[in-house]
């Protein structure tokens, strides 16, 4: 849950928007949209993650724009 929050606390400082979602084997999936600053930000946070996540993999992909409006947290 913990690092679920510093995602959204993070997408929100930086004016991201899109989505994070766990998934059941426990990677998470982080849907980003912004001007290109913002996204290399996000990014990079996401890759950082907090000092007790343990970030084994990121894999970045170009998507088609989905328009947004805000970043939440989807629990599915």
């Amino acid at each position: 849950m913990f690092f679920e929050q510093f995602i959204q606390r993070n997408a929100e400082q930086i004016g991201i928007k899109g989505f994070f979602t766990k998934k059941d084997d426990g990677k998470v999936e982080v849907f980003i949209e912004g001007d290109g600053e913002k996204v290399d930000e996000m990014t990079e946070v996401c890759k950082r993650g907090t000092q007790h996540t343990q970030i084994r993999n990121v894999e970045e992909r170009e998507e088609k724009f989905q328009g947004f409006k805000d970043f939440k947290v989807l629990r599915i």
